[in-house]
């Protein structure tokens, strides 16, 4: 045995990252960082009861083998075999993160577990923001040649730490902006990791070319800007190399992000469109991580968005996120119709934030706009070096209106078509020439090709055309700056312009008309005393278009009217003028980015402060995995234990819902085949036992496919109609016969129908359902409540019930549910003097919930053993749960043979086999 300190140990290790052999040179710097004593295994020893992982560390010549135990609340339940899951113990809510003494770490060696009082308190709160690139800017040192580095403080991200607690601690992982040399790693991540707090994720050049340069804005990037690839020309075509490079580099990003996370007590916030299948790989590794994610680019509508080869699969990345952010309501409508449409999901507003209900989780949907540093572009005003330039301006453009606009060089900015209505402008109205000087900044193109190219020579062309025919020896009426401009010198001339132009034809935020507007309320042109004023025309189709209420909106591909806008603004009277900058600047002003940062932060941990109230399982595999999220008692049904209680019983209440629990939704055949009519009959017939199938569908139905069980109840259409055998006849259930009303609601129902491609009505003895599963989805629902407002207007004095359920619209007698028919079997048997003392309910949907709840809230007093069973893992009022139809089959054959057991030499004919319960 021989011992080994290390400056750090990462506390909370998932054992799917644990699997390479060696330790990487990060992991090494991430070991280095917290204090730990821990002890070293020479040998191989594994504890296989557990689930861990081994690293080979070598010191000095000699290797040890480590032995690491990762904590019990992130292995993933797919990982564990079923006959562990009742031997793991629970884990803290909270992992210290500094051990006091030398010793074992706690969990991973049972027997040397430290004292929690001997634990020093946990440290400070820390956010973990990860993105692309790192808020950083880099140098290399022309005489050392060692890579310097500082913080960027025009970073968005370096920014938004403003937003947080001062005592919070903010943890950067992402790429750097320089490719590093394999044998600097080590030394640049200890030197980031120590000094700056920032984890780099060193991606390979090959592949991030293909992740960024390729994937991410080659096909990402135009397809959320609207731009599909209709000819190789035009855009282009998917590229499943392209795909791997993305998975592989953000599968990188997940794994530096779990060197450094305590998943169960960090936030982690996921930024932009590069990562965003990054949540499925870090949910994967913990189920309980407290994840957001913000898009700063467009999300296009479900059409667009739906010609992407991989969409499921990001979708299914977003939807593991317990926070989304948009910057606007048309971005996030068109997300959520997305999942609608793609993935069946029901959203609704809960309490004013829009929440999707998935897998038991409910996804947040957050819309905010980002905001500026306010501080930061004050300061660059007051520099002595932008009051020379602005000075310098006055100076050059004296007598003559200022137009700005300040525009990357690509296809999405509409320089081409703002200089065309710049043009028509000077055309329209004469007076303007000589007067009238639009100043273009252009900043450096983010991506190289053709279309960035073409936009560049078709600006230059309209550009030379306009100066040529409107310009003069002492005026040209566009001036372009295409050179990279720094702050100060654009913070000059945003104080300098009249107004301000942004005519891009897509955008996901554009913070210049913010900028613009700071910059004019502390623009050194006016005097202490003078009124601000300032002018905006944006573009309809940029996300700050709908936070500046007194911009004047355009079209900006309507040329003639982005040149009236450019002309109303320029002759607006000034007092109008100023009421619409005082509007904006106390938009700007009041929701800046640390308002922006906060409001998330505080969002995200509302989204996820409900998991320690709920178990996770995680399922699936790959980019399909996804966490159900459910109740703590929550269990699958054990054949054990129900048939012990069965064996133990003297009277027995047995419910049973039919489509979806006895015959698969899937089945296009519906009746019961011989070996489900066997089991029916022979749990029938058992004189301690009464068993009911109470089902939706109508009494002629149930009566056609269960003729053969003589002594088998029935209820139809949720309890309307009820047959104790088949020997009796069908009887009202709780209701009279009285149905006229059904005369008022199927003409109603019938507009609805001629109006809704793909719906239907489905006419029952006791009701009507209007079925909109076949229309469009958007559409069907917005006819849905429209129809269950009309209908309840209609028959408000009826004795009738409008209800809405997935994809129907429903009327049915007042007083129906399947609860209270189980509560009418119940009162029946106790009436005769035989109460049950074993219930068991077994059922699929929406419908069968007031039968779970009903047995438990209104069963006899006797009643010892209550089994509420739901098909599937989802929330429900039912304490267990079985997978499918065919489940459920095999857990009423076993309870059928205790009903009737066989000779020891002949074995049952079917076999049950069950996980242990959880």
């Amino acid at each position: 045995m021989s011992t080994l300190s290390f400056l750090s140990l990462p506390h909370n290790i998932n054992p799917t990252r644990l699997q390479s052999p060696s330790l990487s040179p990060l992991s090494l710097t991430a070991i280095r960082r917290r204090r730990y004593t821990v002890r070293l295994r020479s040998t191989p020893a594994i504890h296989r009861s557990h689930p861990c992982r081994r690293f080979i560390v070598k010191t000095s010549g000699d290797t040890y083998h480590l032995t690491i135990m990762a904590s019990k609340s992130y292995a993933n339940i797919l990982d564990l075999e079923p006959d562990k899951l009742l031997d793991i113990p629970q884990t803290p809510k909270s992992l210290p993160r500094v051990l006091t003494m030398p010793g074992i770490i706690a969990g991973v060696d049972d027997n040397n577990v430290v004292d929690s009082e001997k634990i020093s308190p946990g440290c400070r709160e820390r956010k973990i923001i990860v993105a692309n690139m790192l808020p950083l800017h880099i140098q290399r040192d022309p005489d050392t040649l060692k890579l310097t580095f500082s913080f960027d403080e025009d970073s968005l991200l370096w920014q938004l730490k403003d937003g947080f607690a001062p005592e919070s601690e903010i943890v950067y992982v992402g790429s750097l902006k320089v490719e590093v040399d394999a044998s600097e790693q080590e030394e640049v991540a200890q030197k980031l990791l120590e000094e700056y707090n920032c984890v780099p994720t060193f991606l390979p050049h090959d592949l991030y070319k293909k992740y960024y340069g390729g994937f991410c804005k080659h096909q990402l990037w135009p397809l959320f800007h609207y731009m599909l690839p209709m000819s190789p020309d035009h855009a282009d075509r998917f590229d499943r190399a392209l795909w791997k490079a993305y998975v592989s580099a953000n599968k990188i990003f997940a794994d530096k992000v779990m060197e450094v996370a305590n998943p169960e007590d960090d936030y982690i916030w996921v930024h932009d469109y590069h990562l965003m299948i990054l949540p499925t790989f870090l949910r994967n590794r913990c189920n309980r991580v407290k994840l957001g994610f913000f898009l700063h680019s467009p999300f296009p509508s479900s059409e667009i968005y739906r010609t992407l080869p991989v969409r499921d699969e990001i979708l299914k990345g977003l939807l593991n996120c317990d926070l989304i952010g948009f910057h606007t309501f048309d971005y996030a409508r068109h997300f959520l119709s997305c999942c609608s449409r793609m993935m069946g999901l029901d959203y609704e507003s809960k309490r004013g934030h829009i929440g999707l209900d998935y897998l038991g989780r409910t996804v947040y949907i957050k819309i905010l706009p980002v905001g500026i540093h306010m501080g930061r572009l004050e300061s660059v005003l007051n520099l002595p070096i932008t009051m020379r330039k602005v000075k310098e301006i006055a100076e050059r453009f004296k007598g003559k209106k200022l137009i700005v606009g300040v525009d990357d060089m690509d296809i999405f900015k509409g320089l081409s078509l703002k200089l065309l209505a710049f043009e028509y402008l000077l055309q329209l109205y004469p007076l303007l020439r000589g007067k009238l000087v639009l100043i273009q900044i252009v900043n450096p193109a983010r991506s190289a090709g053709k279309d960035v190219q073409e936009a560049k020579r078709e600006t230059y062309l309209i550009l030379n055309r306009i100066n040529e025919a409107y310009g003069s020896p002492d005026y040209q009426p566009v001036v372009i700056i295409d050179r990279p401009v720094a702050r100060y010198e654009k913070s000059a001339y945003y104080s300098m312009a009249d107004c301000c132009i942004v005519n891009a034809v897509r955008d996901g935020m554009n913070l210049v008309p913010y900028k613009y507007i700071v910059c004019r309320q502390h623009s050194p042109c006016f005097d202490e005393n003078s009124a601000r004023t300032s002018m905006l025309v944006v573009s309809e189709f940029v996300g700050c278009s709908p936070s500046l209420s007194g911009a004047i909106r355009v079209n900006p591909w309507d040329i003639e009217s982005v040149a009236a806008a450019i002309n109303s603004a320029v002759v607006m009277k000034e007092p109008e003028k100023q009421l619409r900058h005082e509007k904006h600047y106390r938009y700007v002003s009041s929701h800046d980015v640390a308002y922006w940062a906060h409001s998330f932060m505080q969002d995200l941990e509302r989204a996820s402060k409900d998991y320690y109230n709920k178990r996770c399982w995680g399922i699936g595999f790959g980019l399909g995995f996804r966490v159900v999220s459910l109740s703590p008692g929550f269990r699958k049904l054990s054949a054990d234990c129900i048939v012990s209680a069965y064996k133990r019983s003297n009277k027995r209440a047995i419910f049973l819902d039919y489509d979806g629990t006895l015959i698969p939704h899937s089945s296009i055949v519906k009746t019961p085949g011989p070996e489900l009519i066997n089991i029916l009959n022979t749990l029938s017939d058992d004189p301690k036992n009464v068993v009911f199938i109470i089902s939706g569908r109508g009494k002629d139905k149930l009566s056609e496919w269960l003729d053969s069980c003589g002594r088998l109840g029935l209820a139809a259409e949720h309890g309307c109609f009820i047959r104790w055998n088949r020997n009796s006849d069908w009887q009202p259930g709780l209701v009279g016969t009285d149905f006229e009303w059904k005369e008022i609601a199927k003409p109603v129902m019938e507009l609805y129908k001629e109006a809704t491609d793909g719906s239907s009505i489905e006419t029952k003895d006791s009701g009507l359902v209007w079925h909109h599963q076949d229309a469009d989805p958007d559409f069907g629902a917005c006819q849905a409540n429209e129809l269950m407002v009309h209908l309840e207007n209609v028959l408000a004095n009826e004795p009738a019930l409008v209800k809405r359920g997935r994809h129907i619209v429903e009327v049915k007698p007042q007083g129906v549910s399947k609860g209270l028919v189980a509560e009418k079997v119940l009162s029946v048997m106790t009436e005769k003097g035989e109460p049950p003392d074993f219930i068991t309910c077994i059922g699929d949907d929406r419908s069968d919930e007031d039968m779970f709840e009903s047995i438990v809230t209104n069963t006899v007093a006797n009643t010892s053993d209550i089994f509420a069973c739901t098909v599937g893992r989802k929330p429900s009022k039912a304490k267990y749960y079985l997978d499918d139809t065919a489940e459920v089959v095999k857990l009423l054959s076993g309870l059928a043979n205790t009903s009737h057991p066989k000779p020891s030499n002949n074995p049952p004919r079917f076999q049950v086999t069950f996980d242990a319960v959880f």
